[in-house]
């Protein structure tokens, strides 16, 4: 099949690298613009799959926007049969998504209806979801609203994180996109309005962590955000007060005013306690408990503050 093909992030890198090696004609490969590398913003970084589609010698664009009549001619030249949009990062506008002979397919990280939106593997770790997978769906100007061709899942473990999700669901989406695209024909099951969540993008706030809340709560928030952009914290490490990033835990039993130090590294929240198993102060690399221990002045009876 022709394809041209829409991603940016390394998620999306698996399914470009699928569908050439299964021997499909890429037209082109849309990504967002490279950005700023460095605090003077001197140099650009490309995205995941810029690098990779370039290491395939495949045509790369990089629009700001794909509104224009201008954007939409461009597209529609490359005549292609299929469009595969894997987290690209802009909306498509009617103009781009009837474009192609066979429309757009989209894979998308959750069970649809369920987690619509920007964040849908962080979103379900938060709520604790205990399931996710990845879906193909035919692209509508609703977002994420289209009917679904195919879909597969995944337990998610009590442990795992964002990033252990996120390479699981990249490699099972790459086959299952790969399939769609071989399939002679695709039935296409109409998405209900029951049990749709929508995963919006994670702010600033979300990921500081307010000891109040209860620890498993707390857990679900820490692995939804490992290891970026990572739940932190507040704490006088010797120097006055400094972020810390919490990137691996575990809830545990134990009582105390929120935010106390019970123990090395546990500490006390809203219900039960968390035990914080890796770290990273700012400018620095993650480090274990034991490591972080070492440098930083904290004891049990230090009080981290409750909120922000």
């Amino acid at each position: 099949m022709r394809i041209v093909f829409m991603g940016t992030p390394e998620f999306a890198v698996p399914t470009l690298v699928e569908i050439v090696q299964q021997g499909h004609a890429v037209a082109a490969v849309y990504t967002r613009a490279p950005k700023p590398a460095g605090r003077r913003g001197l140099a650009t970084l490309p995205s995941p799959v810029h690098v990779a589609a370039e290491r395939l010698r495949l045509p790369v664009l990089t629009p700001h926007s794909l509104k224009s009549k201008a954007e939409a001619e461009s597209f529609a030249a490359h005549r292609a049969d299929v469009a595969v949009v894997v987290a690209f990062g802009l909306l498509l506008p009617k103009a781009i998504l009837d474009a192609p002979a066979l429309g757009c397919l989209n894979l998308h990280a959750s069970l649809l209806p369920r987690w619509r939106g920007a964040a849908p593997i962080e979103r379900a770790i938060m709520a604790g979801d205990r399931q996710t997978g990845v879906s193909v769906m035919r692209m509508e100007e609703s977002l994420d609203a289209g009917p679904v061709a195919l879909a597969e899942r995944i337990a998610i473990g009590p442990d795992d994180s964002a990033a252990d999700i996120r390479a699981r669901l990249a490699g099972l989406g790459a086959g299952l996109m790969t399939r769609a695209l071989a399939a002679a024909t695709l039935a296409f099951t109409p998405q209900g309005e029951e049990g749709a969540t929508y995963a919006r993008k994670i702010t600033n706030p979300e990921t500081r962590i307010e000891w109040s809340k209860n620890a498993n709560e707390l857990h679900n928030l820490v692995r939804a955000l490992s290891p970026h952009p990572g739940a932190f914290f507040d704490a006088d490490l010797g120097k006055g007060l400094e972020r810390v990033k919490v990137l691996r835990s575990r809830p545990v039993t134990g009582t105390g005013t929120p935010g106390l130090v019970l123990d090395r590294l546990t500490v006390a929240c809203g219900i039960d306690a968390l035990q914080l198993l890796e770290v990273q102060r700012a400018g620095k690399t993650p480090m274990s408990a034991d490591e972080f221990l070492r440098g930083a002045r904290i004891s049990a009876g230090a009080l981290f503050p409750a909120v922000g």
